[in-house]
């Protein structure tokens, strides 16, 4: 580095400059373009050699003056501090050489820019070609002007700096343009003289296989200069020659080049502009002018303009082409780009900690996280990131189209009704796109994301029943009690305003108009049993705090977010098997390097014979529209689309808070939570009617955009492991003799039906209490109406007997 001139030493040096310039006219001025690259196996001993040969002279004059030390102990000191320094690998050396700061930027599936991320830092790398010699000359003239010359150091340098350790003084200053491309790219800016020593077999180093010109573009395209016209931080040339001047850094005039290669030695005391953008006082805008001067004399003293141009340009006042301030652009950014920024932030945050092999233990450490946390926020702002999400760009933006065009279908007068949806892919969990709101600019909440809510009725597939298929309690024509029944506080269990039916109703009943009695007794015929949901749960990411909560099976106690649900419903219809929802797919550093790619690690949650018997079973809630009516709707919006094998579950929380639709093909899943951002009751059709409208208007924006998304032709089928069982229709049993209430060696006949089972015995044989749950009276009078008063076979008079309703969770307890 260069230091400054007083006037009376620029007139000095004049007469002497003007001599040596017809001399200096007549050099070689062709570039260093082509080194060789000799082999990384170059040992610490030949650096140290190439090192101690090239400080010769300077320990001569040491040692000849008897000062500090002797040469030996100087010789000494030197291999001392480099004798340990691993000389990098040239692969190794490039990387870090060539991964210049720059913004990272978020992109579709299919590559295209989502956003660049924001950043603190502005920054532009270019190629040498776009930066003006004028600027490269005013640099090498005043931060290296041997810079052509010498290997990456300058010996004396080093040994100044040790004398002036050594007597009290500064260490620092000295540095070769190589030197300190290697402080900012690879080591830092530790204070010490071993990282000095360190930086000085590198910056050898770099020589080897880097031109003079490629170590001048780099560091023109990593250095700080200050701050630009709108306040903002940059860093490079290109934003420098922008911010200030508003052109681009090849349009450089020499007044122009000579004040930005003055910045980097102290840019935020140099730059004309505040952080508010606004220019400086004339005291303070000062410092930067007569640092310009002291670059335009630097330029003339070293021969790149003559006296007469080096006169010109120190009387012109470069302050007249200052760009006036401006405003920064606030960037303006919606629920994807902080869905995305968030995941690619662990994921960094993750790699980080994994490069640098930190311990468990130390990452519980607040300081050690709070680090890392730092670092991965700031390699994502400035790394030159290239984060691809799953997001299928025309998915997403079809179905923001979609909120904004029928987002009224969800208003009911009871206040503004939010919604959050998510479409995800059944095999891999990747979501292909989301709605986070009816309008992230009035209402940025993500409702798809963060809002957790109870998922009423909609939990039941997921919770009760399949858990139950499971392990062998149901089957697809088992009976369930939905005879009236209390909590155990004496509450009534109540559907909507039914407190039950009087009757052993098939599970698929239950299903489609999502009574309430069936799930809670088939709760708590797990629970008698011993056996527990829980595994279940807590692979698919459910928080849970209490499983004996008597209402878990009909929403109380669980509130997932709308993504987690949506993943929850993935591994049901996906073979039983969780893939955890992902957005982020891969991360590429600035060079290209992966350093990032998901990776699918699947969880068998349920048996394959589970999820495709629930499968079977989730058509009738979609199909019946006992509670829905979106089957109905789509079909008359596009035919084609309700071709598809659609399966789904509705759900309602207590007094209309919450409103769910999910449903599926075999290739997505597509959910729907509706409510009120502050828990009041929305009206009572709002999940039936205008829900059930808005998803059809959804699917069909969606197929719209993506014919092939929905996998029309895909069918569900039944897994060859599933138990086919001929059961009585009556009881969902095998037929059978039994003894019980009253009978003795009984045998039941009537009509059959096929019974799908996931354990491999299938049905049991017919017994007194055939269904799930029930009381002594319960049976007494559900035999009464299967036997009839005159014969035996009247096994199904009772079928159908069900009452339909809008709602299918409207009064269950919470917690």
């Amino acid at each position: 580095m260069t230091r400054e001139f007083s006037d009376k030493e620029r007139e000095a040096l004049q007469h002497r400059i003007e001599a040596k310039k017809a001399k200096r006219n007549e050099k070689n001025k062709n570039k260093n373009k082509n080194k060789k690259s000799p082999s990384d196996g170059k040992t610490i001993l030949e650096t140290t050699f190439i090192v101690v040969r090239g400080l010769g002279v300077v320990f001569a004059t040491i040692l000849s003056l008897g000062i500090i030390f002797s040469a030996a102990t100087g010789t000494g000191y030197l291999v001392s501090l480099i004798s340990d320094v691993k000389v990098p690998s040239s692969k190794v050396l490039t990387e870090k050489i060539n991964t210049i700061p720059e913004a990272s930027v978020m992109i579709y599936s299919n590559g295209q820019s989502i956003s660049d991320i924001s950043s603190d830092l502005i920054r532009t790398k270019v190629s040498s070609d776009q930066m003006a010699q004028t600027v490269k000359n005013a640099l090498i003239a005043t931060e290296d002007e041997n810079f052509e010359h010498h290997k990456g150091v300058v010996p004396k340098a080093f040994f100044r700096a040790i004398l002036g350790e050594s007597m009290g003084g500064s260490s620092s200053g000295g540095s070769t343009i190589t030197q300190q491309l290697i402080k900012q790219q690879v080591l830092g800016d530790s204070p010490t003289f071993k990282r000095k020593a360190t930086e000085m077999v590198y910056a050898l180093e770099l020589e080897k296989h880097f031109t003079k010109d490629e170590i001048l573009t780099d560091y023109l395209n990593v250095s700080p200069f200050g701050r630009n016209n709108k306040g903002q931080n940059i860093a490079g040339v290109e934003e420098a020659a922008k911010g200030i001047f508003g052109k681009s850094a090849k349009d450089l005039t020499i007044p122009e080049a000579a004040f930005i290669a003055g910045l980097p030695q102290s840019p935020i005391v140099y730059t004309p502009y505040g952080a508010d953008g606004n220019l400086k006082s004339k005291e303070n805008m000062q410092y930067g002018l007569d640092r310009q001067k002291d670059v335009l004399f630097n330029l003339y003293r070293n021969g790149y303009i003559s006296k007469k141009e080096y006169e010109a340009y120190k009387a012109y006042d470069i302050s007249t082409e200052f760009i006036a301030p401006a405003t920064a652009e606030t960037a303006s950014h919606g629920y994807l780009y902080h869905v995305v920024y968030n995941e690619a932030f662990d994921k960094v945050y993750d790699y980080l900690i994994k490069t640098d092999k930190v311990s468990e233990a130390e990452q519980g450490n607040d300081v050690i996280k709070e680090t890392y946390q730092k670092m991965a926020e700031q390699k994502l702002q400035q790394g030159g990131f290239t984060i691809t999400a799953t997001i299928d760009q025309g998915i997403y933006q079809a179905m923001q189209t979609a909120v904004a065009n029928y987002g009224y279908l969800l208003q009911d007068g009871t206040g503004e009704n939010q919604t959050g949806n998510v479409l995800m892919d059944n095999k891999t969990g990747a979501v292909l796109g989301f709605v986070g709101g009816l309008d992230y600019n009035s209402n940025q909440n993500n409702h798809a994301f963060d809002t957790h809510r109870s998922p009423g009725s909609s939990i039941k597939p997921i919770i009760a029943y399949g858990p139950a298929i499971d392990m062998g309690i149901l089957g697809s024509a088992s009976r369930l009690s939905n005879y009236p029944t209390k909590f155990s506080s004496g509450e009534p269990i109540m559907h909507d305003t039914s407190a039950g039916t009087q009757e052993m109703m098939t599970l698929q009943d239950a299903l489609d108009t999502s009574w309430n009695i069936p799930a809670y007794w088939t709760y708590q015929t797990m629970l008698k049993n011993g056996q527990s949901v829980k595994p279940y749960m807590s692979k698919m990411g459910y928080q849970v705090d209490n499983y004996q909560i008597e209402s878990l099976p009909l929403g109380g106690g669980i509130d997932p977010s709308v993504v987690q649900h949506t993943n929850g419903y993935q591994a049901l219809l996906n073979g039983g098997q969780y893939e955890q929802y992902y957005v982020v797919d891969s991360i590429k550093d600035g060079n290209g390097k992966e350093i990032y790619k998901h990776e699918s690690k699947p969880v068998q949650v349920y048996s394959k014979a589970t999820s495709s018997i629930m499968a079977e079973l989730l058509k009738g809630p979609i199909k019946s529209q006992k509670t829905t009516t979106f089957y109905g709707q789509l079909s008359n919006l596009n035919s084609t689309l309700a071709g598809a094998d659609w399966v789904g579950k509705t759900g309602t929380s207590n007094d209309f808070v919450d409103a769910w639709l999910m449903v599926a093909t075999p290739a997505v899943t597509l959910s729907s939570w509706v409510g009120h951002d502050n828990n009041t009751p929305m009206a009572a059709m709002t999940g039936y009617n205008n829900n059930s409208q808005y998803v059809a208007q959804l699917a069909n924006s969606i197929y719209q955009a993506n014919p092939d998304v929905f996998g029309i032709t895909q069918r569900f089928t039944l897994d060859p492991s599933v138990t086919k069982s001929t059961v009585l229709t009556a009881t969902g049993e095998k037929p059978g003799t039994f003894t019980g209430g009253g009978y003795t060696n009984f045998t039941l006949s009537g009509p059959t039906t096929t019974s799908y089972w996931a354990k491999p015995e299938g049905a049991p044989t017919t017994q007194y209490k055939f269904a799930i749950g029930g009381s002594d009276s319960d049976y007494a009078d559900a035999w009464t109406k299967i036997l009839g008063s005159n014969t035996g076979n009247n096994a199904n008079n009772n079928a159908g007997n069900t009452t339909s309703s809008s709602t299918d969770n409207a009064n269950k307890k919470k917690p």
